[in-house]
């Protein structure tokens, strides 16, 4: 395979234009974005479908939301994205990318109960705004120059203190500290959209073989996917009116 790193084309009068790179990076990153808005397009549809169905069925809703079949449906997301983090090296590209696609169904399938809580033309603005928040900080973590290693370092510490949180939440249901999860989870995701993009920025590399490629591509569109999914269901929380 050809190199293009270090490989520079001159114009007729000797100026330098970049090529390999720079294409072959913008591509990668395209083949990542196109993969996430898939997925989330998977995500969307199963949500919808499922609403639809349990609003015309109540038995079907009384099983999904009201049985302990609820516990699976909310744990089933989490086991699948981490079989795909953890076993992705182990998975052709085909199986990586069956895996995401199924990941995206079980997790419409769980939030596909926010319809039956917000109004749709809620849901609707607030996936706008996420849409508009999560382009604009990804076009920055991509452009900067700035390294965002470090802040990425305590984003993530502050992710397990939001968990934490969360957890304890449950069981003590307080509004306030609610509110402040929401309020933080937003600048976190917001802050790991930009980081997560400079990342998988990094992680290109034009003498990939085609295989490891396509699971980078995987990856990466999981790690953009769970940003804006967490940024969407944080902001419905002071964007969302309820029914």
């Amino acid at each position: 395979m050809v190199d293009y790193r270090n490989m520079q084309a001159r114009s007729p009068a000797g100026v330098r234009v970049d090529t390999g790179i720079d294409q072959g990076l913008r591509s990668y990153m395209l083949s990542v974005y196109n993969m996430m808005a898939l997925g989330l397009a998977v995500t969307g549809i199963a949500a919808l479908g499922t609403s639809v169905l349990a609003q015309s069925n109540p038995a079907f809703a009384q099983l999904l939301y009201a049985s302990p079949l609820r516990w699976v449906i909310m744990l089933a997301p989490l086991a699948a994205v981490f079989f795909l983090s953890f076993r992705i090296q182990n998975l052709s590209v085909g199986a990586a990318r069956a895996t995401f696609w199924i990941y995206a169904a079980l997790v419409g399938l769980s939030l596909s109960s926010i319809f039956l809580v917000f109004t749709g033309q809620s849901i609707v603005r607030t996936f706008f705004v996420t849409a508009a928040a999560f382009g604009s900080l990804s076009l920055y973590g991509y452009t900067t120059k700035r390294d965002l290693s470090a802040m990425g370092s305590f984003l993530i510490m502050g992710l397990f203190g939001l968990i934490i949180a969360s957890v304890v939440n449950i069981f003590l249901g307080s509004t306030a500290l609610q509110f402040a999860i929401s309020v933080i989870g937003v600048l976190i995701f917001a802050g790991l959209t930009a980081f997560d993009t400079q990342q998988i920025k990094e992680m290109y590399y034009e003498g990939d073989a085609s295989d490891t490629a396509g699971r980078k591509v995987v990856m990466g569109a999981l790690r953009l996917y769970l940003d804006f999914i967490n940024m969407f269901m944080f902001l419905l929380q002071f964007l969302g009116n309820r029914e």
